[in-house]
């Protein structure tokens, strides 16, 4: 069943044509991943999706009694609302129910009719069962269910109006979730997510019973949920049946196809202009003109202005140029962490934690929010000293440390003065430098404060590629790049000959580039060599052998009375006792003979040394009575 359908819509904004003649179709239970660059109109059509705009031409149909969730910016809520009360405001008409039965129930204790007592009990069963139905009484699970999956349950009894605005935006989607409208529009869902939260959400999206069209740039996150990709480019949007890997390697075969038969259709019109060119000249050359020459050539030109015109499909669009090159070597040993601690207050980030960064390692951090990532980034830098432990930088370090909070305090200077700071370059050499980071023209003296996150982004690497560096030290680089920009990062980074250290949520950055993983959690570090779904694997293990650890029975030691402890064990008892320790540590060795995993092994071991300890004290014993 079709929950959209739209029909050559178009849209404007100041004389601009954005897109028209758009045409395309929403199913139900429909997962679509809208992509495009950006400018090309994604958040305008979602807004025309969402109703809260019109198109200006064409027209948009929803299915009869459709329900539209669309978070399109952060609503004002009264400065005493708690986060709380902002979710449960996707119950309103079940608060409004329960609100009524409380009513109901206050006056039967008050009513003193018999008859009117019992028109009140079965009215209020009515009502009780229909707020049943509605799952009124799991509002409170499907609340924690929410806010532990997007980990918002520590904002629920804050005021709304003093989170952040990345806090903000997990509340509202987080709200929205609980509506469970029947068509769902996510616009960019997982920014300010961490990857826990992002994961989280990929299953809540699978598992969703309605429709939903989200716009992303998290690679990785648009293959596990969408199975079907809208491209919106150059005002025309295109269906692929897959999800973004199937959709990027189709997208390439269609424009090399596309491209050869506007080859073969220019030499096909190259030919026919020739042979019109040949028929006009043999019809001159003839005396008088031979008009049966001109007739077939103005027959062939009628033709050829007949023929549809393929347009000439665009290959290679202006991408952001960035090329890294590293500065001198540094030394082997780049970063040494050993035994740090760290905490703020009483909030304790991690303990005894330990790394090493070698010469051209791609090291990258990951682990949820709040876990000390950005932390640890600092102490590296030298912004912030450990409360225990050394963090040791190697010999011939050139750091380009590149933030996720990039210029936020900038607020006078324009891009060309900030970009020119501590480089030696004229203003028109700027200028071209900037213009392949896609700053063109007057964009140049634009304010920096007024720059979005991705713009800034891109000013900073202009940057980094202009200094001596080779220790690149990289905080979130992707946040805020279109997927485009992403790629071309990547394609620096994977050149760049230097030492890479990243932190990082989005996995497919990681999987392409890095090698190394350290993994933050539960207050300790875990490395892993190899790409994040290797790392991601090797941590389920490690939790799934920790919940799994086999417990081997202690060896059976009869209590001694309390009035009989003062004397010593018989040689019988002892004999006894050693009996059973025996027992328990063949049980063991058994188990050990099986066992691979490296962390049970460890705890098998230490169990095997308590055990083997108790039966030396008690042959001890036994020799002294003996």
């Amino acid at each position: 069943m079709i929950a959209c359908s739209a029909q050559q819509i178009g849209k404007m904004y100041g004389g601009n044509n954005i897109f028209e003649n758009l045409s395309f179709e929403i199913h139900e239970k429909d997962r679509i991943g809208l992509t495009g660059r950006n400018g090309s109109g994604k958040t305008t059509l979602f807004k025309l999706l969402a109703g809260t705009e019109t198109p200006d031409s064409g027209q948009i149909h929803w299915r009869k009694g459709c329900e539209i969730g669309y978070l399109a910016q952060i609503p004002d809520y009264p400065a005493n609302m708690k986060s709380i009360d902002v979710l449960k405001m996707a119950f309103v008409h079940l608060l409004e129910m329960e609100k009524k039965m409380k009513q109901m129930e206050l006056q039967m204790t008050q009513e003193t009719s018999t008859d009117q007592l019992n028109k009140l009990i079965g009215e209020y069963g009515e009502l009780q069962d229909q707020f049943a139905l509605e799952n009124g009484y799991e509002m409170d699970s499907q609340i924690e269910r929410i806010s532990n999956g997007l980990n918002i349950g520590s904002l629920l009894d804050k005021d709304f109006s003093s989170l952040s605005g990345g806090e903000k935006t997990k509340v509202c989607l987080g709200r929205m979730l609980l509506k469970s409208p029947n068509l769902l529009l996510l616009d960019e869902p997982t920014n300010h997510l961490d990857i826990k939260a992002v994961e989280w959400l990929a299953g809540f999206i699978k598992n969703y019973e309605g429709t939903v069209v989200l716009i992303s740039h998290d690679r990785y996150f648009l293959d596990e949920t969408a199975s079907k990709i809208l491209d919106l480019e150059d005002g025309e949007l295109t269906l692929y049946l897959t999800n973004y890997s199937g959709f990027v390697k189709e997208k390439e075969e269609r424009l090399l196809r596309e491209f050869q038969q506007y080859e073969e259709q220019q030499k096909k019109i190259k030919k026919i202009k020739e042979a019109i060119k040949r028929l006009r000249e043999w019809a001159n050359q003839c005396t008088p003109p031979n008009a049966g020459l001109h007739r077939r050539a103005s027959s062939m030109e009628k033709a050829l202005q007949r023929i549809e015109k393929l347009d000439r499909p665009v290959l290679n669009r202006k991408k952001m140029y960035i090329e890294l090159d590293a500065a001198e070597r540094s030394g082997k040993d780049v970063v040494m962490i050993k035994e740090v601690s760290k905490s703020f207050g009483s909030q304790k980030l991690f303990q005894n934690i330990s790394m090493h960064i070698q010469l051209q390692d791609r090291t990258a951090i990951v682990g949820d929010n709040g876990t000390g990532k950005s932390t640890l980034v600092k102490m590296i830098m030298k912004e912030l000293e450990p409360d225990a432990g050394e963090v040791r930088r190697g010999s011939n370090l050139k750091i380009g440390y590149l933030s996720q909070h990039v210029f936020s305090d900038s607020n006078d200077q324009t891009v060309i003065e900030t970009f020119r700071e501590g480089l030696s370059v004229t203003e028109g050499e700027a200028r071209h430098i900037l213009a392949g980071f896609l700053f063109y023209g007057h964009t140049v003296f634009r304010n920096v404060s007024h720059l979005s996150g991705g713009e800034r982004m891109r000013l900073r690497l202009a940057q980094l590629m202009h200094r001596d560096i080779n220790f690149l030290i990289l905080d979130e680089p992707t946040n805020h790049l279109d997927i485009e920009s992403r790629e071309v990062l990547e394609e620096a980074l994977d050149d760049f000959q230097g030492t890479i250290l990243a932190v990082s949520h989005d996995r497919y950055f990681i999987n392409r580039l890095f090698s190394k993983i350290y993994w933050i959690d539960q207050k300790e570090v875990h490395f892993f060599e190899g790409n994040y779904d290797r790392a991601r694997k090797k941590m389920e293990e490690k939790g799934k052998a920790a919940n799994e650890i086999p417990v081997i029975k202690k060896a059976k030691i009869e209590a001694v009375p309390p009035k009989e402890r003062k004397n010593k064990l018989s040689p019988e008892e002892l004999e006894n006792q050693i009996e059973a320790l025996e027992s328990s540590l063949l049980k063991l060795e058994e188990v050990l003979e099986s066992e691979t995993d490296l962390e049970k092994l460890q705890i098998l071991y230490k169990e095997k040394e308590k055990l083997e300890q108790q039966r030396e004290g008690l042959y001890g014993k036994l020799d002294a009575i003996l």
